[in-house]
């Protein structure tokens, strides 16, 4: 009688109705929370912001059907028998010999009234795969792990962000100019003297520089002006007035709906790292090291390629002047790619979401002096390593990214401003076919060496062609 009272058969109506309308209401009040953030977005023409919201949607939709199949599988995978050997084989926590039997027989009884338990119970020397408790905690990890790299992401753009709004103020500077187009020597000097003397121009030494350099002022007044002088002289010569800050905002708010999601290659990453949870191999506390590393390493090659762009600047003209531009290639970035810094930041973020939901979940599952949780000695240097990689990938590392990674052969679709996107996708009629036509056209500037100028104008010819009845407008 004891094993049908527990079963819904045999629960209060009002037990049942009650615990169905709470779980209803939080998750129409999330999901009603999702659709008026969503509006607000809308309205303030933050469209990146939409898409990066409706990327966080579907990640949530990913998890429910995780927890969906793990609830509907659970029976089946408790069912699963392994010999008593093999699930002795790479545990979390070690096992005294005294105590391995007890721990077998504990483990029976927690899982008294489990089909699976019993199913193995019949088989001698077999035992389930994973039991219907671990399941439900693996269950509860996977959707800490999500929220965790959600608010972790959402916090260093914040933070971020606000970093690069600060540079607002240089922006207007150079708007009220009549040359908006000429940097002022002083400037110019500055930048070159990023260069140094010629003990600088020892690759050690300048790495090594520029490693520091990332700490303090990584991005000066200086920097700012001759690095946006450099690209409006590329991608956009005819507009010498182009807001380049406005455009920085814009490129990092489309690049926060990539690293917001949880790629499938990241999930890979997860199943590793949740393997070599091995005991006595401390693998946690040696992973908490890989996004710093990481980070380092991406804050110094930024820097190192303002440095590159000064003494490529000092060593092609004798005399410095404003006249003497910059000139920005892919060949600066790793393998030709400005756009695996972005990877690289995703990853690092990620990680360090791992680390701190980790510690998180184990703290709240098992307590802080669980086995799994190691040592003081090797807890408190995660958690310190965990606020230096948000901070420093907050303050420095992102706004370096969203400075420098403009230095590239090409721009971003961010050039582009949401009135000029929804102008031409008005003027396409709304028809699918010639929204596709220009979604296309609009992605296919991430390949093109041309000015940005230039390609406004070859959108609008692109639509006027597939639409020639529809009279034609200024966008």
């Amino acid at each position: 009688m004891a094993e049908k009272s527990e079963s819904l058969e045999y629960t209060p109506t009002w037990v049942v109705a009650v615990v169905c309308f709470i779980i209803v209401l939080i998750s129409l009040a999330a999901e009603r929370g999702l659709h008026r953030l969503g509006k607000f977005f809308l309205q303030k023409n933050q469209d990146a912001l939409f898409k990066a919201l409706q990327k966080l949607k579907e990640e949530l939709m990913l998890l429910g059907f995780i927890s969906l199949l793990l609830t509907v599988s659970q029976g089946a995978i408790s069912k699963i028998c392994v010999p008593e050997n093999i699930s002795k084989v790479m545990l979390p926590c070690k096992l005294k010999e005294s105590a391995t039997s007890n721990h077998l027989i504990t483990g029976r009884h927690l899982l008294a009234g489990s089909s699976g338990a019993e199913h193995c119970n019949r088989h001698e020397g077999k035992v389930p795969l994973l039991s219907l408790e671990a399941l439900h905690q693996l269950h509860i990890f996977i959707f800490v792990l999500a929220v965790t790299h959600v608010i972790f992401c959402a916090t260093t753009m914040v933070l971020g962000g606000a970093k690069i709004q600060q540079w607002r103020h240089w922006e207007n500077s150079i708007q009220k100019q009549s040359k908006p187009h000429h940097v002022h020597i002083l400037h110019i000097q500055s930048f070159v003297d990023r260069a140094g003397r010629r003990w600088r121009k020892y690759a050690l030494i300048s790495w090594t520089v520029a490693f520091f350099k990332q700490f303090y002022g990584s991005v000066t007044k200086s920097d700012y002006i001759v690095l946006r002088t450099g690209f409006i002289k590329k991608h956009c010569p005819s507009n010498p007035k182009f807001n380049f800050h406005k455009y920085i905002l814009r490129t990092l708010e489309h690049d926060f709906k990539k690293i917001v999601g949880i790629s499938w290659y990241l999930w890979l990453f997860v199943v590793l790292f949740l393997l070599i949870n091995i005991a006595g191999w401390h693998s946690y506390f040696w992973l908490s090291f890989l996004p710093l590393v990481l980070l380092l390493l991406v804050g110094t090659k930024l820097e190192h390629i303002i440095t590159e762009l000064a003494q490529e600047v000092s060593e092609r003209s004798s005399v410095v002047d404003e006249t003497t531009p910059i000139k920005p290639s892919d060949k600066l970035f790793w393998f030709d790619s400005p756009t695996l810094v972005l990877y690289l930041i995703h990853f690092i973020l990620f990680q360090n979401s791992f680390e701190i939901a980790f510690f998180v979940w184990i703290w709240c599952t098992y307590g802080f002096k669980s086995c799994i949780m190691e040592e003081l000695g090797f807890i408190i240097p995660r958690l310190i390593i965990g606020v230096i990689v948000q901070v420093l990938c907050s303050y420095s590392t992102l706004p370096l990214y969203a400075l420098v990674t403009q230095m590239g052969t090409t721009y971003k679709r961010g050039i582009f401003g949401e009135q000029t996107e929804d102008s031409v996708m008005l003027w396409a009629g709304g028809s699918s076919t010639h929204n596709r036509m220009v979604t296309e056209t609009l992605e296919s500037i991430t390949v093109s060496n041309r000015p940005a100028c230039n390609e406004i104008q070859d959108i609008s010819s692109t639509v006027e062609l597939s639409n020639p009845n529809k009279p034609r407008t200024t966008p």
